[in-house]
């Protein structure tokens, strides 16, 4: 093990690091591209808003069964083969979208089939992802690397959901997971050059397999700013996100084509990279706690006024806004979650983390779908920003630990 502090190198020269975070951009970008090819895709065969709530469902249900034996395997074997397995099975979920879209589908039905195999994959890519990260830079420049990471991702999440409402449109859903199997090819070949610098010494783990899988549950829930700050963001987001419904205000309330929800689903993206920007320059030094709240009740105001509109500029003002407020939580969730983890434990805790953001994600939609099914897309998201306002309050009383959090080290 190399020591973590001793003069390390700048950022981008860290060995590894940048060849890791084009690794990660290539496979970030392959996956916007499929999702909103998907939901285009399966909207367009049903036209019916509970399609939507299924996607989301589909890759739910599996990811969530696998979250926490998914943490166990990152803790016990090596973290890069990991996410180099993961991602050869999400490349091979774009390649049978391929074959299926060629016999020009009637029935979602194999869609969901395979969107489920890509929430198998997704299980140990997201814990495997948060738990690299450490090992690949010094502790000494982890907050920087975070916010640095998040930002260049947020240039795959941008022109992800543009270059694909244009592929959909040139060249239907072939071009469009042709471009994601791609991707997924180049992700895998940059992979192979980074090395894992920074492993620290394995603990001996629990004698049984359920001991070591709920070791992570454990462990968070003794410690009350962690639990507070990934429990805000399931609830805020399970309640108020409005991806889902994008493509119904798309085409009903906006009256937009598949490049307008390009745009949509990118502007989001365009609010988090300048806000990722900014944080890799400045970061949060102090009064990270009420940071934090301020930015998730900043998140369900933009997604009211989306709620809202009826004009596309002011759609995609709100968006950016939100957007911009996603990466501030994200930051700091994030930051204090690795900077309180002892490595051995990092791929179990973070496993836990991705299934409260797995769950805030595709719950989300879901719920996003349904409501939108029962009462209307304008009302669905009108309740979504309500609720996330509801949420904020009721943390701060709940969490007053995490409120007056000032600096980062104060989760050690």
């Amino acid at each position: 093990m190399l020591p973590h502090d001793d003069a390390p190198l700048p950022l981008h020269r860290q060995p590894g690091f940048l060849s890791f975070l084009l690794s990660r951009l290539f496979a970030v970008f392959a996956m916007q591209i499929q999702a909103i090819v998907v939901a285009w895709q399966v909207y367009a065969i049903t036209r019916d808003a509970m399609s939507l709530a299924y996607v989301g469902l589909a890759q739910f249900i599996p990811m969530v069964l696998l979250l926490l034996p998914a943490g166990d395997v990152v803790d016990r074997f090596p973290r890069k083969r990991i996410l180099q397995l993961s991602w050869a099975a999400q490349g091979l979920c774009s390649a049978l979208l391929l074959l299926i879209t060629q016999t020009s589908p009637q029935s979602v039905v194999p869609i969901y089939l395979v969107l489920a195999l890509f929430g198998c994959a997704r299980a140990f890519t997201a814990p495997t992802l948060q738990s690299m990260l450490p090992n690949l830079v010094p502790r000494s420049q982890l907050a920087q690397a975070i916010a640095l990471n998040s930002s260049i991702m947020k240039v795959a999440v941008i022109s992800g959901p543009l270059l694909g409402g244009v592929l959909f449109a040139l060249g239907g859903g072939r071009l469009a997971y042709a471009v994601c199997l791609g991707c997924f090819v180049v992700a895998l070949a940059l992979l192979m050059l980074v090395p894992v610098r920074y492993v620290e010494k394995v603990a001996a783990l629990e004698s049984t397999a359920w001991q070591r899988f709920s070791a992570g549950i454990r462990y968070i829930r003794h410690q009350p700013i962690i639990l507070g700050a990934i429990s805000l963001d399931l609830f805020a987001v399970l309640l108020g996100g409005v991806v889902a419904l994008l493509p119904i205000y798309a085409q009903e309330v906006l009256q937009v084509g598949s490049e307008g929800l390009g745009a949509l689903r990118s502007a989001i993206a365009v609010g988090a990279l300048l806000m990722g920007l900014y944080l890799g320059v400045k970061g949060i030094t102090r009064r990270a706690g009420h940071v934090m709240f301020a930015a998730v009740a900043v998140f369900g105001l933009a997604n009211l006024v989306f709620a809202f509109s009826t004009l596309f500029w002011v759609s995609m003002l709100a968006m950016l806004v939100a957007g911009a407020a996603d990466m501030v939580s994200v930051y700091v969730r994030t930051t204090l979650i690795q900077l309180a983890t002892p490595d051995e434990m990092r791929g179990r805790v973070n496993a836990v983390n991705m299934l409260f953001i797995g769950s805030s994600n595709e719950l989300g939609e879901f719920r996003a779908g349904s409501m939108a099914s029962a009462f209307g897309v304008v009302p669905a998201a009108l309740i979504g920003g309500v609720g996330t306002l509801a949420v904020v309050g009721a943390w701060m009383k709940l969490f007053p630990t995490l409120r007056r959090v000032d600096r980062f080290d104060d989760a050690r």
